[in-house]
């Protein structure tokens, strides 16, 4: 699959002619008047791994026209620019979710590519509701808004949820559970 401005001829903030060069060990459209080199990222998702006392989690119907349509996902979106990630996990849970969230430590980061064309980086943040007593109510694109048993979620849009709650099913992901103690945390250097 060829990546995304490959296809381009001139360069988008001078209008002279691209030039390919090898960065990164990847060709990149690059232009020898202004500097102006494209780089193919991905897009940032965030999404939030929500729980009730039950230790269900909330999951959202996705709307027609949504990559994933009629299948359940974690209430989730792109990062906007400027945004923080954090932010755009609670902004998600609340315009999907209608909740407001209180946003606790990563649960996963993961690359995303069920849409080839536009690959993503999620990351998953456990979070629970700043009112317990919230009732979730769909919104934006989603069609419905339940409580789901990680180890039997109904059809999900996404195999990267889907693999989040297998590891959740065998207890290896927290997903915000409450600790008994605060655990060490790693060194930014140290290896995984």
């Amino acid at each position: 699959m060829p990546l995304p401005g490959e296809d381009w001829v001139a360069c988008p903030r001078c209008r002279t002619a691209l030039v390919r060069v090898v960065r990164g060990g990847i060709p990149r459209p690059s232009c020898p008047r202004c500097g102006f080199v494209f780089f193919a990222n991905p897009g940032v998702g965030a999404a939030c791994v929500i729980r009730d006392a039950a230790g269900r989690v909330l999951l959202v119907r996705r709307a027609p026209g949504q990559f994933g349509a009629g299948r359940w996902c974690f209430p989730c979106g792109f990062v906007e620019w400027g945004e923080d990630v954090r932010a755009a996990a609670a902004r998600e849970a609340r315009e999907e979710a209608g909740v407001e969230v209180v946003i606790g430590e990563v649960v996963q980061v993961a690359s995303n590519f069920h849409e080839p064309e536009k690959p993503t980086i999620g990351v998953w943040f456990a979070a629970r509701l700043a009112d317990p007593a919230a009732r979730p109510v769909a919104g934006d694109d989603a069609v419905a808004a339940d409580w789901f048993e990680p180890a039997a979620p109904p059809p999900l849009a996404f195999p990267t949820d889907a693999a989040l709650l297998a590891r959740r099913a065998r207890g290896l992901a927290s997903a915000g559970a409450p600790r008994a103690r605060a655990e060490p945390r790693a060194s930014a250097h140290a290896a995984p």
